[in-house]
């Protein structure tokens, strides 16, 4: 699987051409499915919240950038109606679109769904995440992220071996300044980024780059 973490979306045209160029094809031409799961771990997010995303309501606008088809894949509902039915559903999408929220919520339905299972056989899909949805794929998120309150520590899925920490200097943030994230780094104490609403991180075939029209900071662990 491809990623784009991103901590805000697809915010400048830098990050919108390395989606596209992750793709390998117009955004006009590819299947999207959205993914809101991670919204109802978090107890500021809810049903109004979930509607903005999607529908591609601003700031939640991925979902509306002009895609081929548009669904909505709800992790919490897989269980119940078995993999023959939504399996082929995430292997004709081109991308998934991942939204925030709680990211130990999501990684708990992305097992529980069984969606952590198959991601590693789509090499060619996609995955956009925004803010909880690409830190779901780090190791560890670190205890301040944590909102869930059932998460029985701060673990995610280690599909990368680094930690995000996103929303760096966000104007309605004041908890999320440089030197905050430089005290949760030391906490986590390995590599980890510290990446504002302007910056994505790009990994193919464990290759990392750093897309930003804003500012960023790695942490080496």
């Amino acid at each position: 699987m491809k990623l784009l973490l991103t901590s805000g979306g697809i915010t400048n045209e830098s990050i919108r051409e390395a989606l596209v160029g992750l793709l390998g094809k117009p955004i006009s031409e590819c299947r999207a499915l959205c993914i809101p799961t991670a919204q109802w771990g978090h107890p500021m997010l809810g049903p109004a919240t979930v509607r903005k995303f999607v529908i591609g309501e601003s700031p939640w606008h991925m979902s509306s950038m002009g895609w081929r088809s548009v669904g909505v894949l709800e992790l919490t509902a897989l269980p119940s109606i078995g993999e023959d039915r939504w399996v082929p559903w995430v292997r004709e999408a081109d991308v998934l679109l991942v939204d925030g929220g709680d990211a130990t919520y999501l990684s708990h339905w992305m097992r529980e769904s069984g969606l952590s299972e198959i991601i590693s056989s789509l090499p060619e899909t996609v995955w956009v995440g925004m803010s909880a949805g690409s830190m779901v794929m780090t190791p560890q998120i670190g205890e301040d992220f944590v909102s869930w309150l059932s998460a029985p520590d701060d673990r995610t899925l280690g599909v990368v071996d680094f930690s995000i920490f996103p929303h760096l200097d966000h104007e309605d943030m004041p908890e999320n300044t440089m030197a905050d994230a430089e005290s949760w780094a030391a906490d986590i104490g390995g590599p980890a980024y510290a990446i504002d609403d302007q910056t994505a991180i790009k990994v193919t075939d464990g290759t990392v780059e750093v897309i930003s029209e804003g500012h960023w900071k790695a942490f080496p662990g």
